[in-house]
């Protein structure tokens, strides 16, 4: 009996051992996206579902930021070109934390400041503050928090890939140069593995 259990339990780690290394790439998550279905910087209706089938990049940033949004933009801004250099589709989605302030109209303007193209990269508002919170914190396992006395937003930093099937699988450092070229480098092993 007990060299019954002891062989299960090998076939269970093994099995699990698989589980973790089914991409080739390092993950360092294994969280779901709850289901939203936002508005964009162009008053159109982004959803889970439409990006259902395929690999994104999500972060969350507000336009009055003074701080850590601004090297996050431009990094996200740089891997959008990075990413049309090497003719890789990935989708990039920035929440704004501050949806009272940010309005379609001034996320607009906002992403074309950093010369998003609006084709790939969404900015998503038209929420309160109460979900954008909810999502952050129980999808993204991602702190956000209004500074007392401020109108300043403390969240998290991270640019998060999230798979096809709506499953983060690695959050990268948003504020970090060097995670340009680490995402890159992991949407190039997805490509070459048939799995972009």
């Amino acid at each position: 009996m007990k060299r019954w259990h002891l062989l299960f339990g090998l076939a269970l780690i093994m099995l699990l051992g698989a589980c973790n290394d089914q991409l080739p790439i390092e993950t360092n998550m294994s969280e779901n996206v709850a289901d939203f279905s936002f508005t964009t910087q162009d008053n159109e209706t982004l959803s889970l579902e439409d990006l259902h089938g395929e690999w994104w990049i999500a972060d969350f940033v507000f336009t009055n930021c003074e701080t850590v949004c601004l090297p996050m933009t431009s990094n996200m801004s740089i891997l959008q070109d990075e990413l049309t250099k090497e003719n890789i589709d990935l989708q990039l989605v920035s929440f704004t934390v501050d949806p009272d302030f940010d309005t379609p109209e001034v996320l607009k303007e906002y992403g074309e400041e950093y010369h998003a193209n609006f084709d790939t990269w969404h900015f998503l508002t038209g929420y309160d503050m109460d979900t954008i919170r909810e999502l952050s914190m129980k999808s993204f396992r991602a702190y956000l928090k209004p500074e007392e006395g401020s109108d300043q937003i403390m969240h998290d930093t991270r640019f998060f890939l999230i798979n096809p099937e709506g499953e983060i699988v690695h959050g990268y450092d948003g504020v970090s140069t060097e995670s340009i070229d680490e995402i890159v480098a992991d949407m190039i092993t997805l490509e070459q593995e048939g799995l972009l």
